[in-house]
């Protein structure tokens, strides 16, 4: 091998089911009318209209199944719309690159809105048609920045047995829904949906050239961004400092992968911000310096979809490689959640 890896192919997909603010936030107070405080309406009433988001995506027939299905109904729809999505995500991949089912030596799987066992992986590739020789890896827990650990895994991986290898990020974060008069809950609502994002990973001189990645995990700030078990569910727990918090770490992990490549902010043609709301891409933006021109596929991806979790950093990546980036270009992934974690990827436009 020549030692270089690069991301062939980006593609994503979400389900066909969308909604607009307004009908979410109208579908929310009709169904919780009865629990819902004043001060709950006011807060839905402040977040659902927040203009940085226009609709979301959802993996359900109808938005009342969000509200009306069990436990096990649930788990059974993350599993059976995770595999789907991220189906359809990875044959539109490798279709992009010209690359058959039959060719791909390793997968990558992570997501943080569900568990099952045997994982996601074994799933796909079963609905795929993988080889039985393919590697495969599940990855939980890392949340909305899941994307850059699963890429390092992939290069990884690929630099160690060589083909290709496709990395994929993938949530329904409808799954983990619930509902109160508790901000964290209300904020989540407003801001996931659900998708899917799958990335081909080869030693083709096409693409994005992986140059190198950093990261960061404060785990004294664990409490400010997870998921929390009650009563065997997910519920989704963000503090109202999260915002400074993911502002000091992304910036220092920028600070650290530009500096390994003697590079500096005013070098980097493209910024891939995972869309983690308006206040905190702000916050980043403001911190690294970053020019607000440059951040217009995360504000498109915001506007169209919200906040996928782990996949969503990929959609804005995506946007910049067919609309954004010029051959040689830097571009830096970051993405930044659970953990608290913050994780940077260094690229160049080939």
């Amino acid at each position: 091998m020549n030692g270089n890896i690069y991301v062939g192919g980006i593609a994503t997909a979400v389900p066909p089911l969308s909604v607009d603010q307004r009908e979410a936030a109208g579908l929310i107070k009709a169904h919780f009318k009865e629990s819902l405080t004043a001060r709950g309406l006011g807060l839905i009433r402040a977040t659902f209209t927040h203009p940085s988001i226009k609709k979301r995506h959802f993996a359900v027939d109808s938005p009342e199944q969000i509200f009306t299905e069990t436990p096990d109904e649930r788990v059974e729809r993350f599993t059976e719309q995770a595999v789907r999505l991220a189906e359809q995500a990875v044959l539109r991949a490798l279709d992009k690159v010209g690359v058959g089912v039959g060719e791909v030596s390793g997968l990558v799987l992570n997501t943080c809105t569900g568990y099952i066992c045997p994982g996601l992986s074994s799933y796909v590739a079963e609905r795929l048609g993988l080889r039985c020789d393919a590697r495969l890896y599940d990855l939980v827990g890392s949340g909305c920045g899941g994307a850059v650990p699963n890429l390092q895994v992939a290069e990884s991986m690929l630099k160690t047995t060589g083909g290709i290898v496709v990395s994929v990020s993938v949530e329904i974060c409808s799954a983990a829904f619930q509902m109160g008069n508790d901000l964290s809950l209300i904020l989540s609502n407003a801001l996931f949906g659900d998708g899917a994002a799958a990335a081909v990973l080869w030693e083709k001189p096409v693409g994005f050239e992986v140059v190198g990645s950093a990261g960061r995990y404060v785990p004294e700030q664990r409490e400010a961004i997870r998921f929390v078990h009650r009563q065997g569910q997910l519920h989704n727990q963000l503090s109202t400092e999260l915002p400074q918090l993911v502002r000091k770490a992304a910036a220092e992990v920028v600070t650290d992968l530009l500096g390994r490549h003697s590079l500096a902010i005013g070098d980097i043609g493209g910024w891939a911000l995972h869309t983690g709301g308006e206040k905190i891409v702000n916050a980043v933006r403001d911190e690294i310096g970053i020019n607000e021109s440059q951040l217009w596929a995360t504000r498109k991806v915001l506007e169209e979809y919200g906040n996928m979790s782990s996949p969503t950093v990929w959609f804005v990546v995506d946007e910049l490689l067919q609309n954004g980036v010029r051959p040689g270009e830097w571009c830096v992934m970051l993405a930044y959640g659970a953990g608290l974690s913050a994780h940077a990827y260094l690229l160049r436009k080939r």
